[in-house]
């Protein structure tokens, strides 16, 4: 696996021509192996922007580049073999095996019928261990836990070896123990990461850029400490914040109030 940059330049989304758009223009560079945190209140527009950059939805207008090239130059295979995503929800009714869904993430290099190969059994191999799925890995996908099945899901993606990685949520449904293990993973994978978070405090711990929506429109881009000021996020919220100074791990934490 390798890190490419990523360019959004005055991009743009509407679910029809004629219709105001859910998603206003914006535009960032993203730099290859950093992580982006896309944060806002529920309907701000993340899942959207998600689903434009690993191409379910095509912009109204704009320019999305991976490594200097727009998605929509490339075939869906191509962009299959450089973007991957995992969404919040989760199908639960595959009748495979765990292996047997982290092997799909090989689906986008094989051609035809072609059996896999012995690269791709190391990469599914790799794929597994770094999830801690080794223990699950003969178990019908339909009777995993919502934390499992995420974790499962975490590893298809980088058996597809993309140097795009697109989380939407990845920590719902994850008890604690595999939240910290997630993030540790982020934080260790040599990939450009984008990725939706609700928590904020977990965004500025794992992120080196944040990208803050309020109604489809970016309030701002840039560092955590930048971004995540409690005027910005006040604004894009509706809570009164402020900004706690943890003095033992020079980090600070947000902390929220509903306005009166």
């Amino acid at each position: 696996m390798s890190a490419a940059s990523v360019s959004v330049c005055e991009v743009s989304w509407a679910p029809e021509r004629k219709s105001a758009l859910v998603l206003k223009p914006l535009s960032f560079e993203l730099a290859a192996g950093q992580t982006l945190g896309v944060v806002g209140a529920n309907g701000a527009g993340k899942s959207t922007l998600l689903r434009l950059l690993y191409r379910f939805n095509k912009p109204m207008s704009g320019q999305i580049c991976i490594g200097g090239d727009d998605i929509w130059s490339l075939s869906a295979r191509a962009t299959a073999q450089r973007v991957a995503a995992v969404l919040q929800e989760q199908p639960t009714d595959f009748a495979l095996r765990v292996r047997e869904i982290v092997e799909l993430g090989r689906t986008p290099y094989r051609n035809g019928l072609a059996a896999s190969g012995e690269h791709d059994r190391q990469v599914v191999d790799r794929a597994i261990r770094a999830l801690q799925l080794d223990g699950l890995a003969g178990r019908l996908f339909g009777t995993l836990s919502g934390g499992e099945r995420q974790r499962v899901m975490v590893a298809r993606a980088l058996a597809q070896e993309p140097e795009l990685l697109i989380l939407d949520e990845p920590t719902n449904h994850l008890d604690i123990r595999h939240q910290l293990e997630i993030l540790k993973l982020i934080e260790e994978l040599d990939l450009t990461i984008i990725t939706s978070l609700h928590d904020l405090n977990m965004a500025a711990q794992v992120c080196d850029q944040i990208l803050l929506l309020d109604h489809g429109q970016m309030l701002g881009f840039g560092a955590p400490e930048q971004i995540l000021s409690p005027a910005l996020v006040s604004q894009a919220f509706q809570v009164r914040t402020t900004r706690d100074q943890l003095v033992a791990r020079q980090q600070s934490l947000l902390t929220f109030d509903l306005h009166s």
